[in-house]
């Protein structure tokens, strides 16, 4: 466990610290509303009626698998629907420990089925971080399931592999804001004592076949303890013939995302991120 991080027992204060200074919108912001999506609460930013042209997006929010919620991310999913114009509904997934591997990912999938079918349409999966991770893991499912619900996958600096043992986790592991002891913390409060690590829908970097995935935009910081084990992620795909793009950010830290407004490189990485959505490259 990492140094004075929270044991299982100070998960509350955890979370609670991780809201420090989110204000969620108030009710007179008619641009987004909540509902449940088979059952899992979910919050919609953007268009009811998308146009045909327009993509439906279901976010999973970063945070571990055990913090952050739907006001922690609120701003970002607000910035990809005001700017892209998609729809994007952002889940409520169970969190670690009280509910571990596979609950969040069985709600995320809940949730994707759940908008292919209100929306007639396959749908952008994304997330930054653990949410990344749910993300890439709902891509595999649906192609394993062979269901033609998902169209495209955008993962923000995500977790793909729970071994870290790639150059940056080493090279990043401790001084850039999210360590690796944090992060095998994570995968413990995830996966408990009894879940296979390896299995692709826990670490998607794992998938021994990666063939027929959706085109994928991976958006990475350079200064990331997470950043190899995604390109790795990126490279196996371009190899299956699949379309991605990386856009990796020189000098950035896992997170950056959050210092929209007072970062430029946050500007331009969800500036890029808006423009691949609004220009969704075609599955082969």
């Amino acid at each position: 466990m990492a140094k004075g991080f929270p044991g299982p027992g100070d998960v509350a204060a955890l979370r609670l610290a991780s809201k420090a200074g989110v204000h969620p919108a108030g009710p007179q912001e008619s641009s987004l509303r909540n509902e449940l999506a088979d059952g899992i609460p979910v919050r919609i930013y953007g268009p009811d009626s998308p146009t045909p042209t327009t993509p439906v997006v279901v976010f999973a929010h970063g945070g571990g698998w055990v913090m952050c919620d739907l006001d922690t991310h609120e701003a970002l999913c607000r910035e990809l629907a005001t700017r892209s114009g998609a729809t994007v509904v952002s889940v409520d997934y169970r969190r670690a420990p009280e509910h571990r591997f596979p609950a969040a990912a069985d709600d995320f999938f809940t949730a994707v089925r759940w908008a292919y079918g209100k929306w007639g349409r396959p749908v952008v999966v994304a997330g930054d971080s653990s949410g990344g991770n749910l993300a890439a893991a709902a891509a595999l499912r649906a192609r394993d399931q062979q269901l033609p619900c998902i169209a495209a996958q955008l993962l923000l600096y995500p977790v793909l592999d729970h071994r870290l043992e790639s150059p940056s986790a080493t090279e990043y592991a401790e001084g850039f804001f999210h360590t690796a002891a944090h992060m095998r913390w994570y995968w413990e409060q995830y996966l408990g004592p009894d879940a296979d690590p390896s299995t692709p829908y826990a670490s998607p970097g794992l998938a021994p076949d990666l063939s027929d995935m959706p085109p994928a935009f991976l958006l990475l910081a350079d200064c990331d303890l997470l950043r190899d084990e995604a390109l790795a992620y990126g490279r196996a795909l371009a190899r299956n013939g699949i379309p991605v793009q990386v856009n990796l950010y020189p000098g950035m830290f896992h997170g950056f995302l959050g210092g929209l407004g007072y970062l430029p490189e946050a500007e331009a990485a969800v500036n890029a991120t808006t423009e691949w959505l609004t220009n969704l490259p075609r599955r082969g």
